[in-house]
């Protein structure tokens, strides 16, 4: 549906966005100033005590710190309420006071037809709550007794039962003015094969309502009561209504659950949702029949950071594990990943919480496995690395696994924690008196010969030159900030080793295109008038040519655009030298020794290279001379941070 020109804008003009998240979080009294619109909570996209989520009431934005969400009204509500655009556009106008303009023709009979067959499938639930209290039901309610699901338990999750007769659902619904064909949409009736007439999809089963994400039926899952049916579990097929692949059961509970702390736990299927749920742990979900899509992981993650996947600790459960892990690793980023419970073998969580209680189940969650010790286990478990050839195997392996990771950082933590599983898994101690071990102990590694010691790689300098780079970045930005907007996807990925700058860096991507007044206020208040004003008034950041003498965009912007290169040439060279390291064990080598000297070398003869090419640093911008004290200043700037030369 397209919308009239300026309707957005008069939306959002009505609509308070202090007061649609208010619904959401409590403000923090002591750090909001609520007359200037400035308020401050914990953050509703990410578990969390301190108040990182930032609203500014009179630009209608808000912002995290923490797992940087931001946005207006209509996207606080669209990933709150887990609706799409036009639905959340609809919640606010109807909110505002406002009429929504005529639909599209083909549109509004699609939502007519949607909101129709909810009102069937409604119906549906009715009658098969009816069913269950009634003499059909008896042999069902036997059943959920001796599983442990109460009348309360009952009605809170509107289980009910199918009879056994092919048409007596059918028969129901046509009797209340529902037509037949209506029944078949949504999922209820099948046609016959053989020109009679339509059958009951679901019969002789206990029925599970599936509610989508506001909490209206959709769908049903339905068990066998008869042991010899071909399916103990059935779900309604797919319909205008039901995508199995994006439905999660008990999604709507599990996220208000969620949003009040609780920690939200994947299922295997209906009976342990019911059964967590009623057992204290509310925010509880499970797939539908399948493994875990990757649709399901997104809705998951916009609820929690890290929800814990709860699977049986069977062959089954651990294999269902595994899919998880292949399918959540391209997606995972930086604080948002999965963490595992595998249940002891033979136990559901209704058998655990029933056998030993609420606690029980809380020790596990509180000791879920992080995904990365899972998937050593898949593919170290039950092997024997005894030859090179197998080592390898495993090598290669876990690198391809890896190279599925987007996130640069996240991957490279992953590694880390990889390669310290590798070598306890490898480490062989030396017997003693051989080799350099004495009486047990070993002996101190041999010095360091003076090329090594004079190795780039060995001096450790890289994190001073970063943050230097890094500040020069920053308030080149601050004085042109037209240019924020042209580098501003290399600004978002670039990791900041100075917290402070970390937060300059979300401030200007997060008022980009303000005026600069209104930027440089709201950089004073994300670092501080002082902190900010130490920054540009830093040496090496005050001698830099383009900010010296400001107003040159295009020195600038070349300026902005070489630091940046600069600085992913390193995270790059870094990124290298980790991977070469996975295949370092144990002490340093001849031949490492003579890479490291011969990386000395190389770095003093381009250092060399460098002092006698200085001279052109000698003139600022335009030819303008730089006099005796700030050439001084400026050459040992450049001794300090390695200054490369444009080019090399």
């Amino acid at each position: 549906m397209s919308l009239p020109p300026g309707f957005l804008d008069e939306l959002r003009s009505r609509t308070s966005l202090g007061q649609v998240a208010g619904r959401k979080v409590l403000w923090d009294q002591r750090k909001s100033n609520q007359a200037k619109g400035d308020m401050w909570a914990p953050c509703p996209f990410h578990q969390e005590k301190s108040p990182s989520f930032h609203v500014d009431d009179r630009k209608g934005f808000y912002y995290c710190f923490g797992c940087h969400a931001k946005g207006d009204a209509i996207s606080f509500v669209c990933e709150t309420e887990n609706v799409s655009f036009m639905e959340a556009v609809e919640i606010l106008a109807s909110e505002a006071g406002m009429t929504m303009p005529a639909r599209d023709p083909k549109a509004q009979e699609k939502a007519d037809r949607r909101t129709l067959l909810i009102d069937v499938v409604d119906k549906a639930v009715r009658f098969f709550r009816m069913q269950l209290r009634g003499g059909a039901g008896a042999e069902a309610r036997a059943y959920l007794a001796r599983r442990g699901l109460d009348d309360a338990a009952q009605d809170r999750f509107a289980i009910g039962f199918a009879p056994a007769g092919w048409q007596g659902l059918l028969d129901h619904l046509t009797g209340q003015g529902v037509k037949a064909e209506q029944i078949i949409e949504a999922g209820l009736a099948k046609p016959s094969q053989k020109g009679g007439k339509p059958y009951d999809t679901f019969r002789n089963r206990i029925m599970f309502p599936i509610l989508d994400a506001r909490g209206r039926p959709i769908a049903f899952g339905g068990r066998a009561m008869d042991p010899n049916d071909n399916a103990k579990y059935l779900n309604s097929p797919e319909t205008p209504l039901f995508d199995k692949s994006r439905t999660l059961y008990n999604l709507a509970s599990a996220r208000e659950a969620a949003g009040r702390g609780k920690p939200l736990i994947v299922a295997e299927g209906y009976m342990d949702v019911i059964a967590l749920a009623t057992g204290g742990f509310d925010a509880a979900v499970a797939p539908l029949g399948t493994a875990v899509t990757q649709a399901q992981l997104q809705m998951l993650w916009r609820i929690a950071d890290e929800p814990i996947m709860a699977l049986d600790g069977d062959a089954a459960g651990l294999k269902a594990a595994y899919r998880v892990i292949d399918t959540a690793l391209p997606l995972l980023e930086a604080g948002k990943s999965l963490r595992f419970v595998l249940l002891p073998e033979g136990q559901d969580p209704d058998d655990l919480i029933r056998a030993k209680g609420q606690s029980a189940m809380q020790a596990l969650l509180d000791a879920a496995q992080p995904m990365v010790h899972l998937l050593w286990r898949r593919e170290t478990e039950g092997r024997i690395f005894d030859s090179p050839e197998r080592k390898a195997a495993l090598d290669k392996t876990l690198r391809e696994r890896l190279r599925t990771i987007q996130d640069p950082s996240l991957r490279s933590h992953y590694g880390e924690e990889i390669k310290r599983l590798r070598w306890e898994l490898f480490k062989t101690p030396r017997p003693p008196g051989r080799g350099p071990f004495r009486r047990g102990a070993a002996s101190p590694p041999a010095k360091p010969t003076e090329d090594t010691r004079g190795s780039l790689l060995a001096s450790g300098g890289g994190d001073v030159e970063d943050r230097l780079r890094e500040a020069v970045i920053l308030a080149a930005l601050l004085t042109e900030p037209v240019l924020i907007t042209e580098f501003e996807s290399q600004i978002e990925t670039m990791r900041c080793a100075d917290p402070d700058h970390a937060a300059l860096r979300d401030c200007l991507l997060r008022h980009a295109g303000a005026p600069g007044d209104d930027l440089r206020e709201a950089a004073d208040s994300a670092l501080g008038g002082d902190a900010l004003e130490m920054l540009c008034r830093a040496r090496h950041v005050a001698i830099t040519p383009c900010l010296r003498n400001r107003g040159d965009r295009d020195l600038t912007r070349l300026t902005i655009a070489e630091e940046l290169a600069k600085l992913e040439a390193r995270a790059g060279l870094d990124a290298e030298i980790a991977e070469a390291s996975e295949d370092l064990h144990g002490p340093a080598d001849e031949s490492l020794t003579w890479r490291l000297a011969q990386a000395a070398l190389a770095r003093q003869s381009a250092q060399r290279a460098q002092a006698e090419d200085k001279t052109e640093y000698d003139r600022g911008p335009n030819g303008a001379p730089i006099n005796r004290e700030e050439r001084s200043a400026f050459a040992a700037l450049m001794e300090t941070i390695r200054f490369d030369k444009p080019g090399g």
